[in-house]
């Protein structure tokens, strides 16, 4: 099914007719290992030269997703909390690092997941947290920065630029898959609705136009028509008002 964009012109000729530019950025989360759909993600990032921020499990990630991401420019390499593993009890929402973890705990696998990235992959690592289903205890915000994180990515818009002092908040704000459905990809006329909304709303001064724009993906179980759907997304976006943003707290 071929998706109506007309709407999403509209908006992005607004912006063009303000003078306005979207800063946009990509996060991919789960990554552990070199795949087949790693490289469609990589070979997708170098053709819009877009790189994406691939969120990577620090307990499971192997030395040859090292050696495939050295080098390229295409993968910008962040952490992904510690293990994936759910700790909420079973009446909440899942979550690593939520209210149900002590708190020296969770910042032991926080510091524990930033040193093993750090070890596979030196300078390229850039030091952003990113907590599994994207939710974080506030209560572990303000030690971030004191483990050697600078930035903290979840999603939703951000009601602040820092979440505590010396950690930036740049979150994520358009998911395509239908996590609770199909497993595929959300309605198309629910996601550019979305985008619509959000678009306007920082057009309008009603967001903070200064937070990138973040496409979330997981590469690992997208179909054809979530891989489709994205591909048209961002090139849209970037033949407009879009231009790419990229975390790059350490210089490799």
């Amino acid at each position: 099914m071929t998706p109506d964009w007309t709407a999403l012109d509209q908006e992005l000729a607004r912006w063009q007719e303000a003078g306005m530019t979207l800063p946009i950025w990509w996060r991919d989360d789960d990554a552990i290992a070199p795949t087949p759909q790693l490289e469609r993600l990589l070979a997708l990032s170098e053709q819009l030269s877009l790189p994406v921020h691939l969120a990577i499990i620090p307990r499971d990630a192997t030395p040859e997703l090292a050696k495939r991401l050295s080098g390229t420019a295409a993968a910008i390499p962040v952490v992904h909390g510690w293990a994936h593993e759910n700790h909420a009890a079973p009446d909440q929402k899942k979550s690593e690092f939520g209210a149900d973890r002590v708190v020296d705990d969770a910042l032991d696998d926080a510091e524990r997941g930033l040193k093993t990235l750090e070890r596979l992959f030196g300078s390229g690592l850039q030091p952003m947290f990113v907590p599994p289903w994207n939710r974080l205890s506030e209560d572990l915000e303000p030690w971030l920065a004191g483990l050697g994180y600078s930035a903290l990515s979840t999603f939703t818009p951000r009601s602040q630029a820092k979440a505590a002092p010396g950690l930036l908040r740049v979150n994520t704000h358009l998911d395509p898959i239908d996590w609770k459905g199909t497993r595929s990809l959300v309605a198309r006329t629910l996601l550019l609705s979305q985008l619509v909304k959000q678009l306007a709303d920082r057009r309008l001064g009603k967001a903070d136009n200064d937070e990138p724009y973040g496409i979330l993906t997981h590469h690992l179980v997208h179909d054809d028509a979530i891989w489709a759907f994205c591909e048209d997304l961002l090139r849209r976006l970037l033949a407009g008002p879009a231009r790419p943003w990229v975390f790059e707290e350490r210089k490799s």
